[in-house]
């Protein structure tokens, strides 16, 4: 629908400066008040003439109008909805009880899925639309949420994943009178198309190979049947629940977490020539483990622990090595998944304690709708990947 320009002319004739179209009781709440009201004068005229079509000798008719204060984006007005005598009539654009107009609840939820607590919500809304919001309004609008990432967390998800990041971040829960640290512990996978997609968000005090199971078990249940390379982070019993789960699957661990960990021990005057060196070990085409060892003559004399730690490692850094470099950008690293973490805890942040699990649930899944709405592009060099994958994995490719 197009609003002719002249008749937005004739409006602002009565609006000599911007500040009378948006004051209160200015041109644009006049007008929402007058559309409103036109609209359910119209719903009631249909409802009486289709009355009177059933029933010839019902007598129906207007009664007095009863005021309602509605909220929206341009603030709040109060309308008169008509009534008739019989009091049957069921208003559409304005139901009964409802003291919101469509799209207000959504602002409410876009600004929850940015981080803010119940309290900035009430100053922005106060601030940008005049609007008084109470606590439980927040609540409210926000618990009908809780629905739908049930039905998300139990949605079907595909048969195969080539690549699945596994990753956690920690907020605090008050629990039972105490609060505690929380892990959500996160699955992100690439499907067969390129695409990312979170499969789940499970939440968890401690973690451990039962956890992870479970969290496998799942996924198995909603329809995961193959991971081809499981991208980990030193998650506790992860490992050991993938090849339980999924004994086919490579472990790949993440190698830049491991260098990270390792430059701990390192003085910041060794520090950029270690992390040098340790480049050259993951990123070597084909001689790692010769380059491991230079590394160790190098190095072993002031820092032993790290070419330790890297050995016994090894057999889950090992596997990215049989690929290709645009399988092995992919894989040698969980930058996906933490990429997605940093905006998570950007989040999170500003709710310093979260009263229960579902308040966290809420703002996660609120904050990865967002987030998803960016992953529109398959991840770099996926078709030579997939290609590689179909000769890698041979016979395990959905036909």
């Amino acid at each position: 629908m197009t609003i002719r320009p002249e008749l937005i002319d004739e409006l602002l004739e009565e609006c000599p400066n911007s500040e009378e179209l948006l004051r209160e009781g200015g041109l644009l709440k006049q007008l929402t008040k007058a559309l409103v009201e036109r609209c359910l004068g119209a719903e009631l005229d249909t409802h009486l003439e289709d009355a009177k079509r059933i029933d010839l000798l019902k007598n129906d008719r207007r009664c007095v109008h009863c005021g309602k204060t509605l909220k929206g984006e341009f603030g709040q007005v109060v309308v008169g909805v008509p009534q008739d005598r019989d009091g049957d009539f069921q208003p559409q654009l304005v139901k009964k009880r409802q003291t919101r107009l469509e799209g207000f609840d959504e602002k409410i939820l876009a600004l929850y899925a940015r981080g803010m607590t119940v309290r900035d919500i009430q100053a922005q809304l106060q601030e940008l639309y005049g609007v008084e919001v109470s606590p439980t309004l927040i609540s409210n609008v926000t618990d009908a949420v809780m629905e739908e990432v049930k039905q998300w967390q139990a949605r079907p998800i595909d048969l195969v994943y080539p690549i699945v990041w596994f990753d956690a971040l920690v907020v605090k829960v008050r629990e039972n009178n105490r609060v505690i640290n929380k892990a959500i512990h996160l699955a992100l996978g690439v499907n067969l198309s390129g695409q990312k997609e979170l499969l789940g968000v499970w939440m968890a005090q401690t973690e451990g190979a039962k956890f992870w199971l479970g969290v496998l078990s799942e996924l198995q249940n909603r329809g995961l049947k193959d991971i081809f390379i499981a991208c980990i982070d030193g998650l506790s019993g992860l490992a050991e629940a993938v090849e339980t789960a999924y004994p086919q699957t490579q472990v790949q661990l993440c190698m830049v977490h491991l260098m990270r960990n390792s430059l701990r021990y390192v003085s910041d005057k060794h520090r950029k020539e270690v992390a040098a060196e340790l480049k050259l070990v993951y990123t070597a085409a084909t001689e790692a483990e010769l380059n491991l060892e230079l590394f160790a003559e190098k190095w072993d004399g002031s820092y032993p622990t790290i070419s330790k730690s890297w050995k016994s490692h090894w057999p889950q850094g090992n596997p990215m090595f049989a690929f290709p470099q645009e399988i092995r950008r992919v894989i040698y690293t969980t930058n996906a998944i933490e990429s997605l973490n940093m905006t998570l805890r950007k989040v999170t942040r500003n709710h310093r304690i979260f009263p229960n699990d579902e308040a966290v649930l809420k703002v996660v899944y609120l904050a990865i709708q967002n987030i998803a709405k960016k992953w529109t592009m398959p991840i770099k060099d996926w078709k030579p990947a997939l290609n590689r994958f179909a000769i890698e994995f041979e016979g395990r490719l959905p036909v």
